[in-house]
């Protein structure tokens, strides 16, 4: 877990988490701070994971709800669809839509390189079993 938070989150940062032991040290890196939710404190001042539970709630919703099945290897398309949509949720979806046609320009994912991984290639081969 650390290691993921020494990866992304710039040294000197304020961190929120909660009490989880995985985050004990990240003190002398991190301004870190931390709620105790099995207390029932989810605020101390400005202290509080409220918006990183909101967005995760909101991903295992749009997955469960939208979704039939979500391939590992494509994971990270879908997470960042999220992260897109929950960073722009004060406007308006043609404002979204507009946005997001804007930072497709000059990018073009081919259906060769969305299909082409391991999973896939297992899934066709015993697919094609079925009928034998």
């Amino acid at each position: 877990m650390q290691g993921n938070v020494h990866d992304w989150v710039e040294p000197g940062s304020a961190v929120f988490t909660d009490e989880h032991r995985a985050y004990k040290g990240l003190e002398g890196d991190y301004a870190h701070k931390t709620v105790n939710h099995s207390t029932g404190e989810y605020l101390s001042g400005i202290v509080h994971t409220n918006g990183i539970e909101s967005f995760w709630s909101l991903l295992k919703r749009s997955i469960k709800g939208n979704q039939s099945h979500v391939d590992p290897v494509h994971l990270h398309r879908y997470v960042s669809e999220r992260t897109f949509a929950y960073n722009q949720r004060d406007r308006s979806d043609l404002a979204r839509m507009r946005l997001a046609v804007v930072g497709r320009s000059g990018r073009r994912l081919t259906w060769a390189a969305l299909t082409t991984h391991d999973s896939w290639s297992r899934w066709t081969s015993s697919a094609s079993s079925f009928g034998t």
